[in-house]
């Protein structure tokens, strides 16, 4: 029997928009949002806002947390929308390891797009300098995982398109 209330994980690099696209699928789909970036450690932060990538040791516990939190379900028994880097089909792995059934959304994008949405903000700890090192380490979804959805269209267009693609998922399908 398949779960119709899969996990939801609104992945990909930084400026790519997990934020602002897992918040408009939690709101349409009804569903707690959780962005992972506030379960990192204090040492991860710091690591970051020094202009230091994270290595798979810095990930573990930090995938495990993330991995508790997609676990979690509501009093309707209803799981959350995460917005997560989950960069390596190891680290969505470790996140299936706690909430099997997780559904991957990479939102997808050229690098000139993702600079020039990061160029300008200010992150709390994830400077513009690490964007190199995170699609270094990006791997894209296998079919198994989920879906991929191109981050050039208005931000409610990309919305639709994810929710139009993980619909499948939800179906049962």
């Amino acid at each position: 029997m398949s779960d119709h209330n899969p996990p939801i994980v609104v992945m990909g690099v930084s400026g790519c928009g997990k934020s602002t696209v897992g918040r408009d699928i939690a709101l349409a789909l009804g569903r707690a949002f959780i962005d992972a970036d506030d379960l990192h450690p204090i040492a991860n932060k710091a690591k970051m806002a020094a202009g230091n990538p994270l290595g798979d040791d810095d990930r573990w516990p930090w995938l495990d947390i993330v991995g508790d939190a997609l676990a979690l379900r509501d009093e309707n028994g209803v799981p959350p929308v995460v917005a997560c880097s989950a960069l390596k089909r190891v680290y969505r792995d470790r996140l299936r390891a706690q909430a099997p059934g997780t559904v991957f959304v990479l939102l997808d994008g050229s690098r000139e797009l993702l600079q020039s949405r990061i160029g300008p903000r200010a992150h709390e700890f994830m400077p513009a300098t690490l964007l190199d090192s995170q699609l270094a380490t990006l791997e894209v979804l296998e079919s198994d995982e989920g879906v991929v959805v191109d981050i050039a269209p208005p931000p409610l267009e990309v919305t639709a398109n994810a929710l139009n693609g993980i619909r499948p998922f939800l179906l049962g399908e």
